[in-house]
């Protein structure tokens, strides 16, 4: 399964690791991904959802259902 939010689309980025003698080594940076159920109480039934950490404050002051309608104006929904 892909590691991107199914909110906010975020997703791993690439970097490099830096020695102390300045080498540069390839590395992934993951986001902080977290499974999830949420409640819709206007369909009354259950959604599963991979958010990022970001995303779920974002749930937690606005809501679920204004988080998902806007999501689905974005067409950022990967659900």
């Amino acid at each position: 399964m892909a590691r991107v939010c199914d909110i906010t689309g975020k997703k791993v980025m690439v970097g490099n690791n830096v020695s102390h003698s300045n080498r540069k080594t390839k590395r992934r940076f993951y986001p902080n991904l977290q499974t999830k159920k949420f409640f819709i109480p206007e369909t009354g039934e259950w959604i599963t959802l991979k958010v990022s950490a970001n995303a779920l404050r974002t749930i937690n002051k606005k809501g679920i259902t204004a988080v998902l309608k806007k999501a689905l104006e974005n067409d950022n929904v990967l659900f």
